[in-house]
């Protein structure tokens, strides 16, 4: 009888160790998943005379994360396709559409793919204070949008013209964003100062592809 109740001890034991050891551990941290993006809500916003009137740039943001529908308007707002043809609500020099366009979260950093209107992860992990420099109130903004140029896309031989250009395409697209965050009520600033080695290394960015410009975009405080 006691040896019986001394195995049934070990056995009690026994059973949750190897329970532990054969059932499969999940991983540190889940990859991140490509975000489908909702459709934009073209019946929102005051009007773009309001929006001239109302622009200004703002360096303190709520902690409050940005609604899906308001990323989703934002991107479109900021560089979507707005015609059949794949044209999109910022001009290029002969539609080469050279400027790739980059959300920054406390998740990860995302490419946006207007056409299938889906974020893609490219890297993980909290990287906005790559964007920082010393500017502090940019770690308070919970989305951060990147403007990169790919010269390669653009015509011709002249790199110097060739980066100009992308130069002129980053800031309409960051007007855009300017525009449409002062007709939503969200704060914003258009800015020039990142770590532009470190960024080139987390989104494996090619000798021909510049960081141009950010904008950090939250809630108004």
């Amino acid at each position: 009888m006691i040896k019986q109740r001394k195995f049934i001890v070990r056995f009690i034991v026994l059973v949750p160790l190897i329970t532990i050891l054969f059932t499969p551990m999940p991983l540190f941290s889940a990859e991140l998943q490509p975000i489908k993006l909702n459709k934009p809500n073209l019946k929102q916003g005051s009007s773009m005379m309001d929006a001239f009137a109302n622009r200004r740039s703002d360096r303190e943001y709520s902690a409050k994360p940005l609604s899906e529908q308001d990323i989703s308007d934002l991107l479109w707002a900021a560089y979507g396709i707005n015609r059949d043809d794949g044209r999109r609500t910022a001009p290029t020099a002969t539609n080469a559409q050279e400027i790739d366009l980059y959300l920054f979260n406390e998740t990860g950093g995302y490419y946006y793919n207007a056409k299938d209107n889906v974020l893609e992860p490219r890297c993980e992990g909290d990287l906005r204070k790559l964007f920082a420099n010393g500017q502090d109130f940019v770690l308070g903004a919970p989305v951060i949008l990147l403007m990169v140029g790919d010269i390669e896309k653009l015509r011709g031989d002249d790199k110097d013209r060739k980066l100009r250009l992308a130069c002129m395409g980053a800031g309409i697209v960051s007007q855009n964003i300017n525009l449409f965050c002062a007709s939503r009520g969200l704060a914003t600033v258009p800015r020039a100062m990142m770590d532009d080695n470190a960024i080139r290394d987390i989104l494996n960015l090619k000798e021909f592809q510049y960081p141009i410009l950010n904008n950090p975009v939250g809630y108004r405080k």
